[in-house]
C-alpha cells in the first residue's frame, strides 16, 4: 500500500494536469507535488520510527497506517492545486514512517537463513503496490464517473484494510520479551530518557555510517523515481501512447520488478549484499539503450521489464543490508531515518526529469513532443555509475543476529536498576552501623 498510495500521483499526472489547468507547465507544477511527498518523509521517518523502536512496532505501525489512509482520501477532495500540494506534502510525513517500521518488524521475525529472500520479498511489495495501482489506472478510472479520483477511493480504503489487518497479529518478539523482562516497570519519563541517551550514544559511534547509509538512499532513491515516477508521462507524452497503454507498459515493467527483486535479494544471501547490487547496477546501466530507443510497443516494455529488474534487484537487497548495517536497538529509527533522508536527497528527481524534459523538443510526424527519453537516459547513467561506486566503498554485515538485541534503553535501564539497588544497599548497612 506503501507503493500504491505514493504512484497514485505519477500514474495520473496528465489528468491532473487536466483537472488543475492545461498545458506542459501543469505537468512539471504537478511533479512538485511528488518532490514535496518526498522532501516530509523523513519527518515521519524521525516520528514514527523512534515511536517503533521506543514502544514497540504494533501501535506504531497501525496508526501510521491510518493517517496515510485519511490523507489519500482527502487528495481526492482536493478542489485547489494549492490544497492538493498541501495535503501531498502531509501525506509524506504520514508515508515516512511505513518503510522503518515495516523492514524490522518483519526482517527480525524471519529466520537469519532466509532474511536475504524475505528482504527481496518485502522491497517489491512496493512494486506491487505499483502494479495494482496500474491495473486500477488501466481497468477502473476510465470507466468510472470520478475519473482518477477513484485510485485515491480504493487506495484509502485497502489501506484501513491493511491497518485493521495489523491489530491482528502480536506484536514483534523482541519488544514481547523486553515486556517479559520488566520493561513496563520503568515509568514513561524514565524510558523516554533512558532511550535519548542511548541514541546519542549510538550517534556518536555510527555517525560515519549514517553519512555513508544516508548517501546510498539517495543514490538508490534518485535510481528509483528516475526510473519510475515519470515513466506513464514519457509513454504518453514522449513515444504517443495512450493512458491505457502508458498502464500496461508499467504492469510489464513492475512484473520484472517484483521477480528481480525477489530473485536478487534471494541471491545476495549467498554472493553479499554488496557485490548483488553492484552487479545489478553494471547490467542496469547496459540496458537503458533497450529502454529508451525503440519506439515499438513491444520493444519499449522488453526494455522497461529487464531495466525494472536490475532497479529493483538491487533495491531488493536494501532492507537486509541497512537492518544489518543499523544499531541493533535502532532497526526501525536507523533504517527509516536514512532511507528518507536519503528520499529528501532525491525529491527533486521526478521534477528534475520533468523539467529538462518539457524544455527538450523532438519532431514525431510533424508532431512536437517533450523529449523524456534522453533525459531519463543520461540521469539514469550517471546514478547507476555512481551508486556502483559508492556501494563499492562501503562494508556489510551479513548474518547479523540482530533479533537477539535488547531494545532501546533497555539494557541501561537494568543497568541503572542495578545501580539503584547497589545504593540502598549501602545506605542500609550505614543506618544499620548508626
Amino acid at each position: 500500500m506503501d507503493g500504491y498510495d505514493f504512484h497514485s500521483v505519477s500514474l495520473s499526472v496528465s489528468r491532473l494536469a487536466v483537472y488543475y489547468g492545461q498545458g506542459k507547465a501543469e505537468r512539471e507544477h504537478i511533479s512538485l507535488s511528488i518532490t514535496l511527498t518526498l522532501l516530509f518523509r523523513s519527518v515521519g521517518a524521525i516520528i514514527f520510527g523512534l515511536a517503533g523502536d521506543l514502544y514497540g512496532r504494533k501501535w506504531p505501525m497501525v496508526i501510521n497506517l491510518m493517517v496515510i489512509a485519511v490523507l489519500q482520501l482527502a487528495t481526492a477532495f482536493c478542489e485547489t492545486f494549492q490544497s492538493f500540494l498541501g495535503v501531498r506534502a502531509l501525506f509524506g510525513i504520514g508515508m515516512g514512517g511505513i518503510w522503518g517500521l515495516s523492514a524490522s518488524m518483519a526482517l527480525e521475525n524471519m529466520p537469519m537463513e532466509a532474511r536475504g529472500l524475505f528482504s527481496g520479498i518485502l522491497q517489491q511489495g512496493y512494486a506491487l503496490g505499483y502494479l495494482i495501482a496500474a491495473g486500477i489506472n488501466m481497468g477502473v478510472v476510465p470507466n468510472s464517473k470520478h475519473s482518477f479520483k477513484m485510485l485515491y477511493y480504493i487506495g484509502a480504503g485497502l489501506t484501513f484494510a491493511v491497518a485493521l489487518a495489523r491489530c491482528c497479529f502480536p506484536e514483534s518478539k523482541q519488544f514481547i520479551e523486553a515486556k517479559r523482562n520488566g520493561g513496563d516497570e520503568i515509568s514513561g519519563k524514565m524510558k523516554v530518557r533512558l532511550f535519548m541517551n542511548d541514541a546519542r550514544k549510538i550517534l556518536r559511534e555510527y555517525w560515519k555510517r549514517c553519512i555513508y547509509a544516508v548517501i546510498l538512499m539517495a543514490l538508490f532513491n534518485y535510481m528509483s523515481h528516475t526510473s519510475q515516477d515519470m515513466y506513464p508521462t514519457y509513454m504518453q507524452q514522449t513515444k504517443g501512447f495512450s493512458a491505457m497503454a502508458s498502464s500496461k507498459a508499467t504492469m510489464i515493467a513492475k512484473t520484472g520488478a517484483v521477480v528481480g527483486g525477489t530473485f536478487c535479494g534471494y541471491y545476495s544471501q549467498f554472493f553479499g549484499r554488496r557485490a548483488t547490487i553492484m552487479i545489478a547496477c553494471a547490467l542496469g546501466a547496459a540496458l537503458i539503450p533497450l529502454w529508451v530507443l525503440p519506439n515499438t510497443f513491444a520493444s519499449l516494455v522488453t526494455g522497461a521489464f529487464l531495466l525494472q529488474f536490475m532497479v529493483q534487484g538491487a533495491w531488493g537487497v536494501v532492507p537486509i543490508h541497512l537492518n544489518e548495517l543499523s544499531p541493533p536497538q535502532f532497526r526501525s529509527s536507523f533504517p527509516g531515518i536514512c532511507y528518507q533522508l536519503g528520499n529528501m536527497i532525491s525529491a527533486p528527481a521526478a521534477q528534475i526529469s520533468a523539467t529538462i524534459s518539457e524544455s527538450l523538443e523532438i519532431h514525431v510526424r510533424g508532431e512536437v513532443r517533450p523529449d523524456y527519453a534522453i533525459t531519463q537516459a543520461i540521469m539514469m547513467s550517471v546514478i547507476f555509475s555512481l551508486l556502483l561506486v559508492w556501494t563499492a566503498c562501503g562494508q556489510e554485515q551479513r548474518g547479523s543476529h540482530f533479533e537477539l538485541a535488547k531494545t532501546a534503553g533497555e539494557a541501561e535501564g537494568k543497568e541503572r536498576e542495578l545501580e539503584d539497588g547497589d545504593k540502598h544497599g549501602v545506605e542500609a548497612v550505614e543506618m544499620a552501623q548508626r
